[in-house]
C-alpha cells in the first residue's frame, strides 16, 4: 500500500516543470450539459476502477507540457466556439501542481464556471490551498469520495490512508463558503454510515451524487488480473 501524499510529491516531479504541467488532450464533452475539458496527466491515487489508463498508469510517457496561460486560452476558446458556459480539468488529479492550477484559474474567463474535479486529498492535507482557491468566484469544486469509510477507501484505491483528508477538504470548503458538491464511488448499496457522517459535519444540504463505475475493457482486464472483478459486477 502507498501514501497518497508521498505519491503526490513523486508525481508532481514528473508532470510539472516550473509552472508548466502535462496534458494529453483538449476536447468538448457532453458532461454537465456541455463543458470544455483539458485532460491532465498524473494522479495521487491508483484506483482499481480508473479509466485513465495512460494518464495515471503511464505518467512518465504521456502528454506534453503546457503553461497555465496556454491551457486557459485553449479552454476559453473551445468554450466560446461551442457556446459552453463551463470548463474543467479532468483525466488526472488537477490539484497536483498548485502554482500551475492557481495561475490557470487566474486566466480563465471570469464569465465561465470552472469545475474543479478532485479527490480532495491535497485540499484536505493543506488548508492554505483552499484559502488560495477561495479568491475565485467562478469556481465550483466537485470532491469525489472513494468509498464510504477508510476501509472501503483503501480497498478501492490501494492507499493506506487518505479518506480522512477527503473529509477534511469538505470541512475546509464549507468553512470558506466555497461552492462545492460531493460525489461518491462505492460498492455499498447502503451508504447510511457516510450520510450520517456528512450530517454530523453540517453537510446535509450539500448535493451528493453517486458516481457510476464503468467497466471499460481496460478496467475490466485490470480487475480480472487483480482478482477483483466479482466485487464490481
Amino acid at each position: 500500500m502507498y501514501d497518497p501524499i508521498e505519491l503526490s510529491k513523486i508525481i508532481e516531479k514528473l508532470v510539472t516543470k516550473d509552472k508548466l504541467k502535462k496534458y494529453y488532450r483538449f476536447r468538448p464533452t457532453g458532461f454537465y450539459g456541455g463543458i470544455a475539458t483539458a485532460d491532465t496527466v498524473g494522479c495521487n491515487l491508483r484506483c482499481e476502477f480508473c479509466w485513465s489508463v495512460n494518464s495515471v498508469w503511464n505518467t512518465k510517457n504521456t502528454g506534453e507540457f503546457f503553461s497555465p496561460e496556454q491551457v486557459a486560452r485553449t479552454l476559453n476558446t473551445l468554450a466560446k466556439k461551442k457556446n459552453y458556459r463551463q470548463v474543467r480539468v479532468s483525466g488526472g488529479e488537477p490539484t497536483i501542481g498548485k502554482d500551475h492550477l492557481i495561475k490557470l484559474l487566474k486566466n480563465i474567463d471570469s464569465s465561465l464556471l470552472f469545475i474543479l474535479e478532485t479527490n480532495g486529498i491535497l485540499l484536505g492535507e493543506d488548508k492554505k490551498y483552499i484559502d488560495q482557491l477561495s479568491q475565485f468566484h467562478n469556481l465550483h469544486v466537485r470532491v469525489c469520495l472513494k468509498g464510504c469509510n477508510p476501509k472501503e477507501f483503501s480497498f478501492l484505491t490501494g492507499a493506506k490512508k487518505g479518506f480522512n483528508y477527503q473529509l477534511k477538504s469538505l470541512e475546509y470548503l464549507k468553512d470558506k463558503a466555497l461552492n462545492f458538491n460531493i460525489a461518491v464511488v462505492s460498492l455499498k448499496n447502503d451508504k447510511k454510515e457516510l450520510y450520517e457522517k456528512l450530517q454530523e459535519m453540517g453537510l446535509g444540504k450539500i448535493m451528493i451524487e453517486d458516481e457510476e463505475i464503468t467497466l471499460y475493457p481496460q478496467v475490466e482486464r485490470r480487475l480480472k488480473k487483480e482478482g477483483l472483478i466479482d466485487y464490481f459486477k
